[in-house]
């Protein structure tokens, strides 16, 4: 029991200290250094056989501005700049920024006000012009609404270069959906072939810090790829400035990920490019693709096409945008249990349509599955409580002498047939199903904002009131009454230390995750405590006859 409760300690307290341990202070921030007339600016990838492209030199630390160009559908509030035809700001209607502010809408992108995380997208050419995103496009409006019945909405954009290349960058929004196809056509108006690529990238400023305040919840913030040889690999921010991406392959996507959100970048699946990473100076990171070299007659048009998911992360609507796209929930190393466990939470969602009192029947469910183990494990405690008498006579009996006392022990477990570590193997075997629970109440954006009942508005967070933690003290503390005390005095001092660290680290973890762990050990203290007055009724009889 002792090495069960110690496992499990250690891996909240782990999960604990990297909730609230701020990262090192990041270098100093350092703009980047100016390209050399001529160059290309650190953050556009190289085209094959591209030339430099015309224009002054221009610094990766900035990101100049333009026109902006207001879109709004009924899940989007985003912001477009005619410089470069980024994505620059995404404000998701139907996930609030608070509870406490639910008219206001979370920000996924930015490129001002906090850490910058924009989409960007454009053309290398090394025959003839192209836009590049840095280049200034024009719009026919600045402002565009998806209308009431209407299911898309297309936003244009529009670039004509010196030698007569034309290109439309257009945004095509879907009513109800965070998929957002992007398309760049290229029309070659000009006496000469064109040649040259079409790439997407996202820019992305590292954190400050893995958490901002007590109660903020470490999760991985970086960049993910997805290739036919890996389904899920990380590329973390220090990867990228110690081995730059360069990798060539069919299909697959990148992302920037960061705590239930996403922002996605999916190429045509049958196509072949080249993923790349960049560092782009100011503490900002690029991850992006090119794709192949294409060639466009003089008089003829091309249009290269891809895909944005950029919004919550929805396991089944992300499934179907690209394979292996919803793995960016990640549960870690236990998904194979994790994904199962959040099957059966959304169907009893399903039927209760409160979070909260699904993560209950869940637990009960989870219990009645171990109900058997759990049997064997009480039993065994109710044993070892019923020989308390004897061993302390032994304990009184050897005093110091550990060796004999240790030896009179296995005897006495030997003739009375009861397995001293009986009582701790049943619940070692549960350890992996509690971390994966915890993991996937940790990761599923469908409980951000969910409210259970009473002063429980927000199940993804901590309990304000802290009631939920000193509930699940005291049943802790119960538990520990009802199971025999360790034969070595040390141990026993840890395990009355127990219920104290518990509650404290519980203060701060999400009230969902607490929800669950005090319904188990309210499950756990009656099962118990039948299981072992059975036992002592059945010593009664025995002494009885």
């Amino acid at each position: 029991m002792v090495l069960a409760l110690g496992f499990v300690s250690f891996l909240i307290w782990e999960a604990w200290i990297g909730e609230h341990t701020p990262k090192p202070a990041p270098a100093p921030t350092v703009a980047a250094a100016p390209a050399e007339a001529g160059s290309a600016p650190r953050d556009v990838p190289v085209a094959p056989e591209a030339p430099p492209p015309p224009g002054a030199a221009r610094q990766g630390s900035v990101l100049p501005e333009g026109t902006r160009i207001h879109v709004q559908t009924d899940v989007y509030d985003i912001e477009l700049d005619t410089t470069g035809g980024d994505l620059r700001h995404v404000g998701l209607r139907r996930y609030p920024e608070s509870v406490q502010h639910k008219d206001i809408p979370f920000v996924l992108m930015r490129d001002s006000g906090g850490e910058v995380f924009v989409a960007q997208s454009g053309l290398r050419a090394s025959s003839g012009s192209a836009p590049d995103h840095y280049a200034v496009f024009q719009a026919d409006k600045t402002d565009y609404t998806l209308a009431d019945g209407q299911d898309q909405l297309n936003v244009q954009l529009h670039w004509t270069g010196p030698d007569g290349v034309k290109v439309t960058k257009t945004y095509t929004f879907h009513r109800g959906s965070y998929v957002i196809d992007l398309t760049q056509t290229v029309d070659n108006t000009s006496a000469e072939e064109w040649r040259g690529v079409a790439y997407q990238q996202l820019q992305r400023q590292a954190p400050a810090s893995k958490g901002s305040h007590i109660g903020s919840t470490y999760t991985y913030t970086g960049g993910v790829l997805s290739t036919a040889e890996k389904n899920y690999e990380k590329l973390s921010f220090d990867d990228m400035t110690k081995t730059p991406l360069d990798r060539t392959v069919t299909g697959g996507w990148a992302a920037m990920i960061q705590h239930y959100f996403v922002g996605a970048l999916v190429p045509d699946q049958t196509q072949t490019g080249t993923y790349y990473s960049l560092a782009a100076g100011n503490e900002r990171f690029v991850l992006g693709r090119s794709g192949p070299l294409t060639t466009v007659p003089a008089g003829g048009s091309t249009t290269f096409s891809s895909k944005l998911y950029v919004g919550p992360k929805l396991q089944d609507v992300m499934a179907k945008v690209a394979p292996h796209l919803e793995l960016t929930v990640d549960y870690g190393k236990l998904t194979i249990i994790a994904e199962p466990l959040f099957w059966a939470l959304r169907h009893i969602h399903s039927l209760l349509g409160n979070w909260g009192w699904s993560i209950i029947i869940l637990t009960v469910l989870i219990k009645a599955a171990f109900y058997k183990l759990s049997e064997t494990s009480y039993r065994s405690m109710a044993n070892m409580r019923k020989l308390a008498p004897k061993l302390q006579s032994l304990k009184e009996r050897y005093g110091d002498d550990k060796q004999k006392l240790n030896q009179a022990m296995m005897e006495m477990y030997r003739t009375e047939k009861v397995n001293p570590l009986g009582g701790c193997l049943p619940i070692v075997v549960q350890i992996p199903v509690f971390i994966a629970l915890y993991w996937m109440l940790l990761e599923s954006v469908e409980l951000r904002q969910a409210p259970f009942m009473g002063w429980i508005v927000d199940l993804s967070q901590q309990d304000p009131y802290y009631v939920l933690p000193l509930i699940m003290g005291v049943t802790m503390f119960i538990q520990q009454k009802l199971s025999p005390a360790p034969p070595d005095p040390m141990q026993a001092k840890i395990m009355m230390a127990m219920p104290i660290i518990f509650t404290f680290m519980f203060l701060w973890f999400p009230s969902g995750l607490v929800l669950y762990w005090v319904v188990n050990n309210t499950l756990s203290i009656t099962q118990q405590y039948i299981i072992t007055r059975r036992i002592e009724a059945g010593e009664q009889k025995k002494a009885a006859a």
